[in-house]
């Protein structure tokens, strides 16, 4: 309207300018007399012209005004009756109107004036102004589910200056969100049960309880089965598989697999507790996803030390349980059958490349050291991946490196990517995860690789290995290589340093024979004493100077006492690992501590040691902030300050200890 109206339509423009030039002509030829009246003519048909367009334009301002108003009438009444929610919403995340749909959905309570936050938790004013949230899926609300939509709209205050309001449009998706997740509580996982040690716990039974021992065991699995309404089959003696639905399996989750304990629980006069590990695959496309992703939890669960349930969901895995200690397996089958494979894959490789963890101890440096002995004996030249020797491998190394044979042995990884090849065979000791072996980059460089560890295993573990001897039953690595020893090789020629390198790594994971020590251990000694390790020589490679001792002295100091775990804090200048361990382990050694944590910063990562007596589980305790190990000995690295490692870590224990209290 606030355009020039045009008083004159194109064709009625043409008759004049033609009745014009008429009128110019009478004039020209002195027709005067008819020029005027022609004249007086045109005259009237202007006015007349103009006259009847202004009536129009008058017409038409006041239909255009009556419509605008009719619109906006209609408008205001549409966005008031509107059949589903409406809310609009300030700049300041404040409700400024809604309408009578969203009325009915809050009932009585007035909305007006308060911030959406309270009503949608998820409501983020900000980045819906930023245009990073657009639709917020099934929101909660009084008993039904809704879709919001977010719309951004540009307008003007009062003092004309530009402004932002939403609009916030509430789908309701009750029933679809209901069928969805019935359909989704419905669907079925895979639940593979094994039980850990029945053969074990078996030999401590008198004869005539053992198939009361075995009934016993069958019924609580059978009676767990139908308390979770699961399809249960018995494949194997110790063996069974569940068709459960998602329901069902997030009550368990809820009850953190109670059967669990109710089977550790039995007693018929067995001097071992029978312990289960859980696999449950779930979340596959297909039953077969969901078969293989149970299996994968099982022999997780298993590699862990067992008494435990693990989920797969996809890529995702979560553990349950896994709180009591690892029980011997008496049995060296599998040791034997491992060592025959392990022959045969150094036989067929070019050359043999050993390689331990980050910042190796004595019992990842023995397992090596006797690993080296194996493929030396078989004519395949060996080398053993070391970057540094740390405090805690000086004494030995020098031992080691008096020997003429073991003057190439030990390279660096630039050295190994130099001479490395497809054909050669990889060994880690003492390690399985990606983020803690020495190098990453080496594992690349080869085919063939082979674990050998007797850490709990983690999710972080490489896959792939053509052997992956993993074993927590095992109190070192050490141990595993000498077990394997004596099937590798026929009559071993070992040198007395080996064998006492071998001996001396046995002795640092059992704390002399403290912790994890089981009846293979000593046999495993017993074996290396024979060979000629010297126990006297062994104490004299563990001895510090007297600049160690006051580190350790000093760490000790700082430490902090609560609920009978000590949490200690390296001093800036001590940056070496080793000494933060076995600071750790001194500290068990003060009354009343049941477990000890200390922490060292080294550059930019923050190394965390723990260590228990048996009744705290430090490995679950550091699994939470990345780590693991075992019940009694664990430990891990992350970037962050001192500061922040240290409330990380208090957060992990009083989480442990809470959930220990359930």
């Amino acid at each position: 309207m606030d355009k020039k109206f045009n008083y004159f339509k194109p064709s009625n423009k043409v008759y004049m300018v033609i009745m014009a030039i008429f009128i110019a002509i009478l004039f020209l030829y002195q027709i005067f007399v008819f020029g005027i009246i022609a004249l007086i003519v045109y005259a009237i048909l202007i006015v007349y012209n103009i006259k009847d367009v202004k009536i129009k334009k008058d017409e038409w301002k006041s239909f255009i005004e009556d419509f605008s108003s009719k619109l906006d009438t209609a408008t205001k009444s549409t966005l008031v009756k509107l059949p589903f929610p409406l809310i609009i919403v300030g700049k300041d995340g404040n409700i400024l109107w809604y309408n009578q749909s969203f009325s009915s959905v809050m009932g009585t309570r007035d909305t007006l004036g308060i911030s959406a936050n309270e009503i949608f938790k998820e409501f983020n004013v900000k980045k819906v102004l930023e245009g990073k949230e657009i639709i917020y899926k099934h929101i909660a609300l009084n008993d039904r589910n809704y879709d919001v939509y977010c719309t951004n709209i540009d307008t003007k205050d009062k003092n004309n200056e530009k402004d932002q309001i939403i609009l916030l449009y509430l789908y309701d998706v009750t029933l679809t969100y209901n069928l969805e997740r019935e359909t989704n509580e419905t669907k079925e996982g895979v639940m593979l049960i094994e039980v850990d040690n029945l053969d074990e716990a078996l030999k401590t039974i008198e004869e005539d309880q053992k198939p009361l021992f075995i009934a016993e065991i069958e019924r609580l699995i059978n009676s767990y089965g139908q308390g979770i309404s699961a399809m249960l089959k018995k494949y194997s003696s110790d063996k069974y598989i569940l068709s459960v639905q998602e329901r069902n399996l997030k009550n368990e989750i809820n009850k953190k697999f109670d059967i669990l304990d109710a089977v550790r629980e039995l007693n018929l006069g067995n001097q071992l507790a029978v312990t289960l590990s859980i696999g449950i695959g779930r979340g596959g496309n297909t039953p077969l996803d969901n078969y293989n992703f149970a299996l994968a939890a099982k022999d997780l669960a298993l590699g862990r030390g067992g008494d435990q349930a693990v989920i797969k969901s996809g890529e995702k895995l979560a553990f349950y349980g896994g709180l009591t200690k690892e029980v011997e397996k008496r049995t060296k089958v599998r040791a034997r059958v491992i060592a025959h494979a392990l022959v045969g894959l150094i036989k067929e490789s070019s050359n043999v490349f050993i390689m331990g963890h980050v910042n190796p101890d004595v019992d990842c440096l023995g397992a090596a050291v006797g690993l080296n002995i194996v493929a030396t004996m078989l004519n395949k030249k060996c080398y053993i991946i070391l970057e540094n020797v740390n405090s805690s491998l000086k004494n030995i190394m020098d031992k080691i490196m008096e020997e003429e044979s073991y003057k190439d042995t030990f390279i660096n990884a630039e050295e190994c990517k130099q001479i490395i090849d497809e054909k050669s065979l990889i060994i880690l000791v003492d390690v399985h995860n990606k983020g803690y072996v020495q190098n990453p980059e080496i594992m690349a460089l080869s085919k063939k690789f082979v674990m050998i560890d007797h850490h709990r295993k983690s999710q972080d573990c490489f896959e792939g290995a053509i052997i992956s001897y993993i074993e927590p039953y095992a109190s070192s690595a050490s141990e595993m290589v000498t077990e394997m020893l004596q099937y590798m090789v026929d009559n071993p020629k070992i040198k007395q340093i080996e064998a006492e390198a071998l001996l001396a790594g046995i002795c640092v994971d059992t704390k002399n024979f403290y912790f994890k020590t089981g009846v293979r251990t000593f046999e495993a000694a017993s074996f290396l004493r024979r060979l000629g390790a010297d126990t006297i020589d062994i104490k004299k490679m563990f001895s510090n100077n007297l600049e160690t001792y006051i580190k350790k002295a000093d760490i000790i100091k700082s430490a902090m006492v609560e609920k009978n775990i000590a949490i200690a804090v390296c001093p800036a200048e001590i940056t070496d690992s080793v000494i933060a361990a076995q600071a750790a382990d001194e500290l068990l050694n003060i009354t009343g501590i049941q477990a000890s944590f200390v922490i060292v910063k080294i550059d930019k990562d923050v190394f965390i040691s723990g260590r228990s007596l048996g009744d705290i589980n430090v490995q679950v305790i550091l699994e939470d902030l990345g780590g693991g190990g075992h019940m009694t000995m664990a430990g891990t690295r992350f970037q962050a300050t001192t500061e922040e490692a240290v409330k990380m870590l208090k957060d992990a224990i009083d989480k442990y200890l809470r959930e220990g209290e359930k």
